[in-house]
C-alpha cells in the first residue's frame, strides 16, 4: 500500500500547491491513501469548513491538525463534526471532535489514522505517549495499517515517540516545525519514521510567514500580524510503502516538490 503524507499546508500558496500536486502525486506513485496536515491552511493559522472540503477535493482522505486547530472561528464546528478531519487526540475527553479513526483506502482496505500533539514547549495536554498507546491498542483490533501524525515542537520528543511506537504502527510522521528533516528511516520493528515532514507552502519565508514581519518581531518583541509569504512554493511530505498483510513499513521517502518547476 502506498500512502502519501503531505506536510503542513500553509495559507493560500500551500493550498494552491496541494490542489495541483496532490492529484499528480497520487497518479504518479499509485497512492492508495492520502493524509494532509491542514492546521495552517487558513491564512497560516487554523482551518475552515470551506478550506477543509477543498483539501478533501484535492485528494486528501483525512486531514490532521495540531495546536492551531481552533484558531478559526468558522472552523470550530467543522472540526467538532469530525468529518474526516482530526484534532489532536490527547485533548481532554470532553473536547469536541475526534482524534483518530478508521478510513477506507482506494483499494478498500481500512487505514487507521491518529493525530497527537506533543507537550514539550507546547500547550500542556494529556500525555501523548499514554493516549497514543491506548488508541493504537484499540485500532490494532480492527486494522493492520496505522499512521500517526505527531505534531510536536521538540525533536527529542518526536524521536522518543517514534521509538516508543516502533513495531506497533506503520508510521510516525512528525509535523509542526515546517522544516523538513533528513532522518527518514524504517525503524527495526517496521515503523516508518521522520521527525518532520516539512511545510507545503512558501519557503521564501520564516516558516511560511513574510520574513520582514517575523524578523522585526524577534528584534523588538512587539506583537505583529503574520501574513503568508508567496515565494518559492514547495510541497513537502513523505511517501510510505506499507505491507498490507503485516502493517509494517517497507520504505519511506521524503518528498520535496517545487511547485513552479512542476508547472513547466
Amino acid at each position: 500500500m502506498k500512502i502519501l503524507f503531505v506536510g503542513d499546508v500553509y495559507g493560500r500558496p500551500g493550498r494552491r500547491a496541494a490542489a495541483e500536486l496532490i492529484p499528480r502525486l497520487r497518479e504518479a506513485h499509485g497512492v492508495d491513501f492520502c493524509i494532509v496536515n491542514g492546521e495552517n491552511a487558513a491564512g497560516g493559522a487554523g482551518i475552515t469548513e470551506k478550506i477543509g472540503r477543498k483539501i478533501h477535493a484535492y485528494g486528501a482522505d483525512v486531514i490532521t491538525t495540531g495546536n492551531h486547530v481552533w484558531d478559526q472561528k468558522d472552523g470550530v464546528a467543522y472540526v467538532m463534526a469530525g468529518d474526516r478531519v482530526l484534532r489532536p487526540a490527547n485533548f481532554p475527553p470532553e473536547v469536541g471532535g475526534v482524534g483518530w479513526g478508521v478510513f477506507p483506502s482506494e483499494s478498500g482496505m481500512p487505514v487507521g489514522v491518529v493525530c497527537l500533539q506533543g507537550r514539550t514547549n507546547m500547550k500542556s495536554l494529556d500525555c501523548p505517549f499514554r493516549t497514543g498507546r491506548e488508541i493504537v491498542d484499540a485500532l490494532r483490533q480492527e486494522v493492520r495499517v496505522v499512521v500517526i501524525d505527531f505534531h510536536a515542537e521538540a525533536t527529542s520528543e518526536k524521536i522518543a515517540f517514534g521509538w516508543f511506537m516502533d513495531g506497533q504502527v506503520s508510521a510516525v510522521v512528525g509535523t509542526h516545525t515546517h522544516v523538513q528533516t533528513a532522518d527518514e528511516q524504517v525503524l527495526p520493528g517496521g515503523t516508518a519514521y521522520i521527525t518532520d515532514a516539512g511545510m507545503t507552502g512558501p519557503h521564501d519565508s520564516v516558516i511560511g510567514a513574510e520574513k520582514e514581519v517575523a524578523i522585526q518581531r524577534f528584534i523588538n518583541q512587539m506583537p505583529a500580524r503574520f501574513e503568508p509569504a508567496i515565494g518559492d512554493v514547495k510541497l513537502c511530505g513523505a511517501l510510505l510503502d506499507v505491507d498490507e498483510e503485516t502493517g509494517k513499513a517497507r520504505q519511506i521517502d521524503r518528498l520535496r516538490v517545487d511547485w513552479e518547476e512542476a508547472q513547466g
